[in-house]
Parts: structure tokens; C-alpha cells; sequence
């Protein structure tokens, strides 16, 4: 069996840069995994990929020239259908054989062995080893077929009839297995060795290729072309720090999307230093970068205190012996750019934010819900209510809600959406509103994505709570919540910005109180009855997925979350407690004890709040009675100390009483009063046992 290394590209026009990625790794990963399913690479073959521009390409080692013949044992039928009782082959039997072109001279050859609980015919045959030509045909066709594409198109072929769909019209297909051409076609094409490279400075073209270990040499000596994604990628970051330091004192701006979109827009990346007229440095530098990153796929510079400066980096994709002119018209292009910026920002400043508030009464938050401007009247109102909860400026918290949206108005939002929140910032800042009125107007939009930073201040963790919790009680009222993977009101992301103020910030705040404030800010007719309900019992889901995200064990995180917490500030010192308890030595049994407790009191009917102590009969009821006495005091004491860890490891104590309990009492006793009494005093030992967290939900 001759194994070689194997090479397949497929040469194309200009691939969607924001999908180069995924479609390089896909396209070479299920070409690799169907030869290895076919047995004609082996489990340790090594995949590279390669993405351009212009091409999908993949260097697979170790590829057989044939797959291994295999032995396959088929089964027939059962024994009782395919033989009759002298041992001869049935109707059926004959009938399948045929169907696999045999027949009943292979009766002896067929083995009988047991099919779940009856016995079956097998037979037992050498399937011939998949050839490459074969098996990389299939390979590739799964490879395109399996391709994340963004959206298809269609073309025609050369010959003027034929239609094609793909991503984009294709030119050429290389496969090499060695140095020899395995005779495939994809998309109207049939393998060759010849590619072709850049489109200006390749040394030759096209570009025949030798064998399938040179691909990547020949194409950056002959094509000039860097095929490998990773290996552009850190060429341009190089290149990047390289033409930075050249500068001076000077950093490009990190923003690996951005490296990776420009990765897939060159194929020999050549960094260039540009500037602009410092008189743009006057628009906000947030401004300045966007346009450069969002329009141009420029590298903005910053100083060493991470402010904008008036150079950027291009990656060109030429390496013109003089390259002013390509420096040149890069500079010419942005200018139009910075000076639509500087002429929003200037326009916009004419009036003031506050102007803008009436405006948003014309523009629709949700046709269910209402304007803008209604949502901001109602965030005035609740982000007031949590201020004072906080012990914050109410009429601070109140002021920054009210302009929270007012930017949405502004032309530089307009054409920027990207920067609601940070404009509205500036232009308070301008209109002379209070700090921590413009402050808040930015941070309430945080945080934005998972591991974003949190609002700074009560006044913006006010108005950034009340935000949230608008759009959730808004959205889930109407009926409008996230399911499945589909949440296009970012609901799951609000839940999960609301639970970590709460928590990271320690607000002393209760969650319910906050919704069922937010629901009746609404009119009662807009949303349903129950919406502080549902969203509560939808954030104790979000609660529990964020708790493991951050470490903490799924019993753990259960034994808390099942009480339905409404003080989230509290939650991390109580996951902190069951902890500590549940390494304790009585952790188990007691865990275990309160798994029965639960049991038996959700058979009762009816559990009473107090113990008669004339109706403890057995002497390890009153035991316990008396421990249950001695202890609670202690446990309520942690408790109002917020001291959960020594609540819990109270409990410890009860252990010997317990256990003797459940030794020497009968819990449903045939006496009445008796029994009511028994489950009295199971039920004072659970409110205590699970004052902190419901243990019974431990594996200990």
C-alpha cells in the first residue's frame, strides 16, 4: 500500500473575508475526516489548512493509494426464518442471497450466532479497500457540501448551460497525491497540478504545482502568496508592531476580529504608515477608530496613554517598489471619512441632549410596548427607585435615564450605531449635565457582552439595572422570550447583566422587589398578570448556568438556587458555606437525613408550625427536640450576621440526635395526634437544616 502526502485546493474568486476562516478549517477538516472514515488516511494523520483570499486548500500526510480490503459480517436473518427444519435454505433466505448476488452454494459459509435473544445467519465476506480516486471524490463532495457558507450563488459554467451553486465560481482544482494527479472534478472541474497566484506580483502564471509537499513553498516563491491563514495572520501582526515601533512612541489598536477580517482580504500582506490632520483629533477618538476599523479595515494608533494619534496602519496588498502612492490614496480615502465624523459630531452639538427627549416619542421601542419615549419615562421612574435603594441621588439616576436614549437622535448614531451610549456621553458632558449624569448615559449600556465590565457608580448601576429589567418584563409580557437558541431581544444577556450587578457589586437589593417594580411600570393591560414571576423563575435558570460558568459545583449551585434566592448579593457567601459544610464528617448523614425529612413531609397532608412537648413519647424524640432548641438560637444568630458558614456548621451538632431519631422513632404513628406532633418537630428541624441552602440536594 503506497502512502503519500495529499494535496487538494480549489482556486476561486474573492471569498467572504468574515467566513475565511471557517471555511478553511471546515473544508480541510471533513476532507481529512472522510479519508481516515474510508481507511484511506490513518487515525494519525496530520491536516493542515490552508485559506486566501482565493483559495481552500489541504495538506493531508499518510493518504494509502487504496484503502485496506475489510472483513464485513452482514446479517441475514434470523435462523427460524432463513432454515426450514430439515436445515435448508428457505424461500427467503434464497431471495436474499440473490439480492447480494449469492446463492445457496454459500449456505455452509453462513454462521449462526446469537442476535439479542434469538439466533440469526451472518455472512462473512472481504470488502474490498476504497481506491483514492474513489474515495477523495466522495471526500470532496462532503467537504463542499458540508462548507459553512454564508449565502450561495449561482453561476454558469464555461460551456453556457450548466449551473453550478457555491460560494463563489471556481477556476481551477488541484489534487496531488505525491507528485502524481488524482483524476477527481468539483464544480465543473477536473484536478490538475496548475493553480494560479497573485493576481499582479506572482513570479509565473499559472502556477504549476510539483507535488504536494511544495505547495506552500511555490506558492510564496512562485505565486506570492502566503496560503496559510495562520501564518499570514502573524506576518501581518509583525508586520504591524514592526511599523508601529518605526513610528515612535506608538501601539497599534488590538482587535483580533479585525486582524482576522484583514488576514482574509490579502494574500501578501504589506503594512503601511499613513496619516490624517490632527484637526479630526478634535471628534471623539471612539469616532475616529470606528470609521477607520468599520469602513476602511484600518489600524488606528494610540499613544502610550492609549490615545488616538493621527497615524494608522494599512495592509496593503502589493509591494509596489515605491509606495507612496498606495500610502497616498489610502489617506486621501479616509479623509472624507474623518470629515463626515467631525461634521456629525459638530452638527449634533448644536443642540442639546435634553432637546432630544420629546423626539423620542416618534420613535417605536416595540409596536406591544410603545415609543422610546414612554420606555424612558418608565426607566426615569424605576432607575429613581433603585437609586434610593442604594442610597444614591435619586434625581441624579432619574436625569440619566431620562437621557439615556436621547443619542438614538443624533446623526452620528445614525450613521454609527455602534456608539449609542458613548455619544450621548460626550454630548452631556458638552451640555454641562452632571458627571455622573453623562457617566451613567454610557456605562447603562454595560455590560454588553459575557466578561464585559460592570457599570461604575450607583448612579449608572442604577439606570443600567433599570434598563435591563424593562426589557425584560417588556418582552417576556408580550410573550415575546427567548427559546431554543433563538433570543433576538438579547433577553438571556440582560438576565445574565442583571445577576452580576446584583452579585459582583454586592447590591443590597431583592430581585423580586425589582421586577414586580418594573412590571408595574407598564399598564397592566400592555403585559401579562404573572411577568414578575416569569422572568424570576427564567433568571433563577440564568442564575444557575452563570454559578457553574464561574466553578462552583452543580449540587452546590442546586442546594442554593432551589430556594429561590431573591438577594443574589448573598448567594456567593452561601455557595461559600455549602462548601465548608459539606466537607465536614457529619456533612453526609445529615445531608442524607434531610433527603428523608423532604420525603415525608411530602406525603403529609398537613405539617404544624409547633411541638407539644406532652405528646413526646420516646426518648429520642425530646432528645432531638431539645437539640433542635439548643441550636436554632445559634443558626438564627449566624444568620442575622450574614455568617452562613457558621450557620451551616451549627447543624453538625445535630447529627447524634438525628440519627438516633430515625433509629428509635416511628415517625407515622397510628395515633393521630401523635403523628401530627412527630411531623411538627421533622418540619421545625427542616426550616432549620435548610436555612442556608436545601443540603438534601448535596452528593455527599
Amino acid at each position: 500500500m503506497t502512502m503519500k502526502n495529499l494535496l487538494v485546493e480549489l482556486f476561486v474568486e474573492e471569498l467572504p473575508p468574515k467566513a475565511l476562516k471557517r471555511l478553511g478549517e471546515a473544508f480541510a477538516n471533513t476532507l481529512s475526516d472522510s479519508l481516515k472514515a474510508q481507511g484511506l488516511a490513518g487515525a494519525d494523520a496530520v491536516v493542515t489548512a490552508y485559506a486566501s483570499p482565493r483559495r481552500l486548500a489541504a495538506h493531508i500526510t499518510g493518504v494509502a493509494g487504496q484503502a485496506a480490503d475489510k472483513a464485513v459480517s452482514q446479517k441475514l436473518m434470523p435462523v427460524s426464518v432463513g432454515l426450514d427444519g430439515a436445515g435448508n435454505a428457505t424461500p427467503a433466505l434464497l431471495k436474499k442471497l440473490g439480492a447480494l448476488g449469492l446463492d445457496a452454494a454459500v449456505l455452509p459459509r453462513l454462521k449462526r450466532a446469537m442476535d439479542g435473544k434469538a439466533e440469526a445467519l451472518f455472512y462473512d465476506s472481504m470488502v474490498k479497500g476504497a481506491t483514492l480516486e474513489h474515495g477523495l471524490q466522495k471526500a470532496i463532495e462532503e467537504a463542499l457540501a458540508r462548507l459553512p457558507i454564508p449565502k450561495v450563488m449561482t453561476y454558469q459554467l464555461a460551456d453556457g448551460w450548466s449551473t453550478v451553486n457555491f460560494v463563489r465560481p471556481a477556476h481551477a482544482l488541484v489534487a496531488l497525491h505525491g507528485a502524481d494527479v488524482v483524476p477527481v472534478s468539483a464544480l465543473g472541474l477536473s484536478a490538475g497540478r496548475e493553480t494560479q497566484g497573485h493576481r499582479f506580483e506572482a513570479a509565473c502564471h499559472p502556477v504549476s504545482i510539483k507535488d504536494a509537499d511544495s505547495y506552500a513553498a511555490q506558492m510564496e516563491a512562485e505565486g506570492a502568496v502566503i496560503p496559510g491563514f495562520a501564518k499570514r495572520r502573524d506576518e501581518i501582526a509583525r508586520q504591524l508592531d514592526a511599523v508601529a515601533a518605526q513610528a515612535g512612541d506608538a501601539r497599534p489598536i488590538e482587535d483580533a476580529a479585525l486582524l482576522d477580517e484583514v488576514t482574509a482580504l490579502v494574500e501578501r500582506p504589506n503594512v503601511l504608515l499613513c496619516q490624517f490632520e490632527e484637526e479630526f483629533l478634535a471628534v471623539p477618538q471612539e469616532c475616529l477608530i470606528l470609521t477607520m476599523k468599520a469602513n476602511q479595515k484600518y489600524f488606528p494608533l494610540l499613544d502610550a496613554d492609549g490615545r488616538l494619534t493621527n497615524r494608522f496602519l494599512i495592509v496593503s496588498n502589493i509591494r509596489p517598489a515605491d509606495s507612496s502612492k498606495v500610502i497616498g490614496g489610502n489617506e486621501r480615502v479616509v479623509r472624507p471619512r474623518l470629515a463626515d465624523a467631525k461634521f456629525f459630531f459638530d452638527q449634533d452639538r448644536k443642540r442639546p441632549l435634553a432637546s432630544r427627549v420629546e423626539a423620542l416619542d416618534r420613535v417605536v421601542y416595540h409596536n406591544k410596548l410603545g415609543s422610546q419615549g414612554a420606555r424612558v419615562r418608565r426607566l426615569m421612574k424605576l432607575a429613581g427607585a433603585i437609586a434610593r435603594g442604594l442610597g444614591a441621588d435619586e434625581a441624579l439616576a432619574a436625569r440619566a435615564a431620562e437621557l439615556a436614549k436621547a443619542d438614538l437622535t443624533t446623526d452620528m448614531v445614525g450613521e454609527f450605531p455602534e456608539l449609542q451610549g458613548i455619544m450621548g456621553r460626550y454630548y452631556a458632558r458638552h451640555d454641562g449635565e452632571d458627571p455622573h449624569v453623562a457617566d451613567a448615559i454610557e456605562a447603562h449600556y454595560k455590560p454588553r457582552f459575557a466578561g464585559d465590565t460592570l457599570p461604575e457608580g450607583n448612579i449608572a448601576l442604577a439606570v443600567a439595572l433599570a434598563e435591563r429589567l424593562d426589557s425584560l418584563t417588556g418582552m417576556f409580557g408580550i410573550g415575546a422570550v427567548p427559546t431554543g437558541d433563538k433570543d433576538p431581544f438579547a433577553l438571556r444577556r440582560a438576565a445574565l447583566g442583571v445577576l452580576r450587578m446584583l452579585m459582583e457589586r454586592y447590591l443590597p437589593l431583592d430581585l423580586m422587589q425589582l421586577l414586580e417594580m418594573a412590571q408595574s411600570g407598564f399598564d397592566r393591560e400592555q403585559i401579562a398578570a404573572s411577568t414578575a414571576v416569569d422572568v424570576f423563575q427564567f433568571m433563577q435558570e440564568r442564575l444557575r448556568v452563570y454559578l457553574r460558568e464561574r466553578g462552583a459545583l452543580q449540587d452546590e449551585v442546586e442546594s442554593v438556587v432551589v430556594q429561590a434566592p431573591t438577594r443574589i448579593d448573598r448567594v456567593p457567601a452561601r455557595l461559600a458555606a455549602v462548601a465548608e459544610f459539606r466537607a465536614l464528617p457529619e456533612a453526609a448523614a445529615l445531608a442524607a437525613a434531610n433527603k428523608r425529612i423532604r420525603n415525608i413531609l411530602k406525603k403529609a397532608e398537613a405539617v404544624g408550625d409547633s411541638v407539644d412537648l406532652a405528646l413526646l413519647q420516646e426518648g429520642a424524640e425530646a432528645d432531638l427536640h431539645q437539640a433542635l432548641l439548643a441550636v436554632t438560637p445559634e443558626v438564627e444568630a449566624a444568620l442575622g450576621n450574614l455568617d452562613y458558614t457558621a450557620a451551616l456548621t451549627r447543624l453538625a451538632g445535630l447529627r447524634a440526635a438525628v440519627d438516633r431519631f430515625f433509629d428509635e422513632v416511628m415517625v407515622m404513628a397510628d395515633e393521630p395526634l401523635i403523628r401530627a406532633n412527630r411531623l411538627a418537630l421533622l418540619g421545625g428541624l427542616a426550616r432549620v437544616m435548610n436555612s442556608v441552602a436545601d443540603i438534601s440536594e448535596l452528593s455527599v
